[in-house]
């Protein structure tokens, strides 16, 4: 099937649902969702993106940017997850907390604002990894188009792309806590800093992929081949080591292992 055809197809059945909140991460995959239901419905469509300690900063900014490209109305909601007490001791299944307690909080506004459906960027890929909010999704009814349409994420590529999206180069990203062990609880304080030096390590080495895992005081790196590479300088290694201590890390290593999609779940 040609994209072209791909791209209608998912955009009659969104003009099917009359109005539609999409929940705009920031990332490459909802952006793509953003785009399509603003093509179908126009100003009855509204991205929503979840600002949260959870959230990390670039993706933030990213939503905003990509909404104004689009030209689709955009909400930024407060929430706050470290609330809910079970999901800020972080138990294995804080990820179908988080979603349940956002799609909720969505599917709220929706009905507020009179909006008939919320929509999310799932893809097919994603069924293949450990994902529990999938199950908090399915369980709220929330619509996945991309999921649908049986696009993967290098379908998913392919449309933005022809879309003219501007973060078609963006890598993929998760949520903050993702950074930290199960069973150690999330704090804002926690949170802000990974945040933090996470920002700093990507515009100092440019890498694609990055995580810093955070274990107490040490601060385990995976990074992209190429980025361990840079760390190899004497000179990189020395600033780094200098703001990650800044930050309160006594400790610095590199998992050589590089990096991977939900090493915490490995």
């Amino acid at each position: 099937m040609k994209l072209t055809e791909r791209i209608d197809r998912i955009v009659t059945s969104i003009s099917r649902k009359e109005s539609l909140i999409v929940a705009l991460s920031g990332g490459l995959d909802s952006s793509v969702v953003a785009a399509l239901a603003h093509r179908a419905l126009g100003e009855k469509a509204l991205a929503v993106t979840v600002d949260s300690p959870l959230t990390d900063s670039g993706d933030l900014r990213d939503a905003v940017r990509v909404a104004e490209h689009i030209g689709i109305s955009h909400l930024v909601l407060q929430l706050n997850e470290l609330e809910l007490p079970k999901f800020r001791l972080n138990p294995p299944e804080r990820c179908y907390l988080c979603k349940q307690y956002r799609f909720a909080r969505l599917k709220e506004l929706a009905s507020e604002r009179g909006y008939r459906d919320v929509a999310d960027g799932t893809t097919l890929d994603d069924l293949k990894e450990h994902r529990p909010g999938l199950e908090a999704a399915r369980q709220l009814g929330v619509y996945s188009p991309l999921l649908e349409g049986k696009l993967t994420k290098k379908g998913v590529l392919s449309v933005a792309e022809f879309l003219g999206l501007p973060l078609t180069g963006k890598p993929h990203n998760s949520c903050l806590a993702t950074r930290v062990p199960y069973g150690e609880e999330l704090t804002v304080a926690r949170l802000k800093r990974i945040d933090e030096a996470e920002h700093y390590l990507r515009n100092l080495i440019k890498v694609k992929n990055l995580r810093l895992r955070e274990h107490g005081s040490l601060a385990r790196l995976e990074l992209d081949r190429e980025g361990i590479g840079h760390l190899i300088d004497e000179h990189i290694s020395h600033q780094v080591v200098k703001k990650l201590g800044e930050l309160g890390y006594k400790y610095v290593t590199v998992d050589i292992e590089g990096y991977r999609f939900g090493s915490f779940d490995e």
